[in-house]
């Protein structure tokens, strides 16, 4: 797990030797109480990764107030401006296309210019789940007398005026129903008025619970990381209150009609063409009970860790997140989704990093590595050995992005991608990789040192990182899943943990079917709102209500099926 960065504070020996003296003298303020603390938090989180294994002091330094940025702007402008060779305000990257214009000269030019920094704020276009309101004019309709002039006539504009007002509510709403009951002073019958059709189920009564209701909870929950006894504690505030206990139940009736969709959307993404996977730390209870017990009554070696692994499918246009949450590797899992893969297809492309977890043992694949990876070893020795570093970021896998981003710009299909790249990247490489065997061939780099490990790093996997080159539909890293783990890391660093196998596969369920949701451009809690209210249909063409599709699904229901 990465350690977190702690609060610090930079002072000088001058400041530092008046804090001690007011210290001393007792004339301390709130401030220098505030700064003692910071102090304290930076010792605590030295000492607490001095004893982490392959720490080096410089990476904890670092940590604290090195470079964060990996960018190659960011990066060559603080290395150049330390050295004295560039002012701040010079231009800090300049990619220089090592083929002939010409031949790019066309793409070149339907790129689009830089753009501007905005001013923040969004159109109207962007409230896509905002309620819209239509106001007509009180006074004029389209073909009346122009006012002002009297002898022209008004029409409707195709762009109407817009105002925007955003207000605030509860996560979670209530309406409170007060039916009125009558009761006979003769016989002592009682009648009470019926709640509205809207909340009334078709099998239980009355929905207390609204489906939209039950969406919202798993959205917090799975997708914005809320814990349950937070919103608890908010909705409550609010005077609306929802136990975390209630939030469960409602969370796990969600879940019934959304299995059958998740069955079938592991299915379609055993199918894909790229597939990149990689995994995380995660702490499941139940899970760390059974390990400490197979340690007092097993001997031999026991696997103590507990993963979350990400994998995200991309197949033609479609793109799909899934977790699995257990005490298996991210090979493991996907050798368990390539089961379900259908005979007679071409092995897929596996994107991930160079971790041997990360290769299935007993299934056929493409395996690629992702060149952010290596990139990284780089940007993470820059400051002790400049020149080099910025060679390899800016000269090479600065131009192969450039060319990349050309590519996706002009949309090319895979194989013309490949071909692009072959011609425009590969001498690149090629140039690369000479490069990198010249500093261990005339002993420029000490193979022990950091920039020596880093150049073993892609010597020793260099076909998979070049992959691109070679295979149509390779990709040149796996930063879709890093985004997607994201969500994992989130939950981890708000809730800590699950408490049991049960409520691990069940976020698993909802932050898969989320993120395939954000992945595709669509709406995740109208999503889940309308797989729980169509549960029937769902349980019988489960194909027709994915993320991608589910839309076109609800408009071709019967009126009296849709809710």
């Amino acid at each position: 797990m990465k350690p977190q960065h702690a609060k610090i504070k930079k002072l000088s020996s001058e400041e530092l030797e008046c804090l001690l003296v007011r210290f001393e003298t007792k004339t301390f303020t709130e401030k220098d109480i505030e700064l003692v603390r910071q102090i304290v938090e930076t010792l605590k989180f030295f000492f607490e990764n001095a004893d982490r294994k392959n720490i080096q002091l410089k990476t904890l330094l670092k940590q604290l107030q090195g470079i964060k940025s990996e960018k190659a702007q960011k990066l060559q402008e603080k290395l150049k401006s330390e050295n004295g060779e560039m002012s701040p305000n010079e231009e800090k990257i300049d990619l220089q296309v090592s083929v002939d214009p010409s031949d790019l000269e066309k793409s070149l030019e339907s790129l689009p210019d830089k753009k501007p920094k905005g001013h923040g704020r969004n159109g109207a276009d962007a409230y896509t789940g905002a309620e819209r309101i239509t106001i007509n004019h009180p006074h004029l309709s389209p073909g009346d007398n122009c006012p002002e002039c009297l002898d022209g006539r008004v029409y409707r504009q195709k762009k109407p005026g817009v105002f925007i007002q955003i207000t605030g509510s509860a996560p979670l709403q209530a309406t409170v129903y007060d039916l009125e009951k009558l009761r006979c002073n003769l016989c002592g019958e009682t009648f009470q008025a019926q709640a509205p059709k809207s909340v009334v189920g078709h099998a239980t009564g009355c929905k207390h619970y609204d489906e939209s209701a039950k969406s919202m909870i798993a959205l917090l929950r799975y997708g914005a990381g809320l814990p349950m006894n937070r919103l608890s504690e908010l909705q409550k505030q609010l005077g609306i209150p929802l136990p975390a206990s209630t939030q469960w139940d409602k969370v796990k009736e969600a879940s019934e009609p959304l299995i059958p969709v998740y069955t079938a959307l592991r299915r379609y993404a055993a199918q894909g063409d790229v597939i990149h996977n990689d995994d995380t730390g995660m702490k499941v209870l139940s899970l760390r009970r059974e390990i400490d017990e197979e340690l007092k009554t097993k001997k031999g070696r026991i696997r103590t860790g507990i993963f979350t692994t990400g994998i995200v499918s991309i197949t033609a246009e479609r793109k799909i997140a899934l977790f699995f949450t257990g005490r298996q590797h991210a090979g493991e899992n996907f050798s368990d989704l390539l089961a379900e893969r259908e005979e007679g297809l071409d092995p897929p492309i596996q994107m991930s990093d160079a971790k041997s977890g990360n290769t299935p043992k007993n299934a056929k694949v493409i395996e690629s590595c992702c060149n952010t990876h290596a990139r990284r070893n780089f940007v993470n020795v820059a400051e002790d050995f400049p020149d080099q570093c910025l060679y390899v970021i800016v000269d090479v896998f600065g131009q192969i992005y450039h060319f990349d981003a050309i590519a996706k710009e002009q949309c090319l299909s895979p194989k013309e991608r490949q071909e692009f790249h072959r011609t425009n990247s590969g001498p690149i490489m090629h140039e690369f990789h000479q490069w990198l065997q010249q500093q261990f061939a005339e002993k420029l780099v000490e193979p022990n040192s950091s920039l020596g490990k880093a150049i073993t790093y892609v010597l020793n996997h260099w076909d998979k990182l070049t992959r691109f080159l070679h295979v149509p539909g390779a990709v040149l890293d796996n930063n879709i899943c890093e985004r997607a783990l994201k969500k994992i890391i989130l939950h981890r660093k708000n809730s800590l943990f699950y408490q049991t196998e049960q409520g691990a596969r069940l976020g698993d369920m909802f932050m898969s079917l989320i993120h395939t949701c954000t992945l595709t451009g669509e709406n995740p809690f109208d999503y889940l709102t309308q797989l729980q209210r169509h549960s029937s249909s769902v349980i019988q063409s489960p194909e027709a209500w994915f993320p991608w599709n589910y839309r076109q699904t609800v408009a071709s229901l019967p009126p009296e099926k849709i809710a």
